[in-house]
């Protein structure tokens, strides 16, 4: 069972308390702010600080060589 969009509406980064958004696999819930990706467990959001991790918005992009 995938997280609901109503569920997703009322959900906020404990961190900045700034909107969160499913990443693409569904396999954690991602700040639009601070980038904090929280982890999705047995279907429930494990909203805690402590496990989340930052990503950064570059992640994606290749890395220039000097």
């Amino acid at each position: 069972m995938a997280i609901s969009q109503d569920l997703l509406e009322i959900l906020a980064c404990p961190a900045c308390k700034a909107k969160v958004e499913l990443k693409p696999d569904g396999s954690a819930l991602k700040c639009v702010q601070c980038h904090r990706v929280y982890p999705i467990r047995d279907d429930i959001p494990v909203m805690l600080v402590d496990e989340a991790k930052i990503e950064n918005e570059t992640a994606d992009e290749p890395q220039e060589q000097t």
